[in-house]
């Protein structure tokens, strides 16, 4: 993997919205690099700034970094969860809908179908929590926002998910929560 060919590959996909890439998905980009080659090449990229290491095997597009930071830490969350129904729910999204005051400004809380577990990314925490619940169910509770990588959970739905894990609802304004 060299600086020009990484360009050349990754420039056109930002262009297309795509910039968050799991080692599996740069290997495919660059299928002739070897095990060992596709390793210091990561590392080389990394480096020079071409390449973000958001999380173990998700990596960021270094350009896009900067220009589409507003939602960078939902795209790395997707990265991290392929293939599983994930959506913003817990304290992220209430301060979202003003049911909590605390804003969580480096932490970002995601439901999902896949395995829980907590993420130091260089845009923020993400944690995810476990949810057993029907994709059906699931669709019913959310949202999708345009331009938003993750569905958001509807306000009740995110109350309820709050009380289901057993966090904190002291900090909730009851006026609010009752809002639609």
């Amino acid at each position: 993997m060299k600086r020009m060919e990484l360009l050349y590959q990754l420039s056109p996909l930002e262009r297309k919205g795509i910039f968050v890439y799991s080692r599996r998905e740069l290997e495919k980009l660059f299928p002739n690099d070897d095990e060992k080659a596709m390793e210091k090449g990561l590392q080389r990229m990394c480096k020079d700034g071409l390449l973000v290491r958001a999380a173990r095997g998700v990596y960021v597009f270094g350009p896009a970094a900067t220009r589409h930071r507003g939602w960078m830490i939902e795209h790395v969350a997707q990265a991290l969860r392929p293939g599983e129904f994930n959506y913003v729910s817990l304290e992220s999204i209430l301060s979202e809908y003003g049911v909590i005051s605390q804003i969580p400004v480096d932490r970002l809380t995601v439901m999902t179908t896949g395995a829980k577990g907590t993420h130091q990314t260089p845009f923020g925490v993400i944690e995810f929590t476990h949810t057993r619940r029907s994709i059906a169910d699931l669709l019913d509770r959310t949202l999708v926002v345009e331009g938003r990588p993750l569905r958001i959970a509807k306000k009740q739905a995110a109350i309820q998910d709050l009380r289901r894990v057993g966090r904190n609802v002291d900090m909730m304004d009851m006026d609010e929560a009752e809002d639609e």
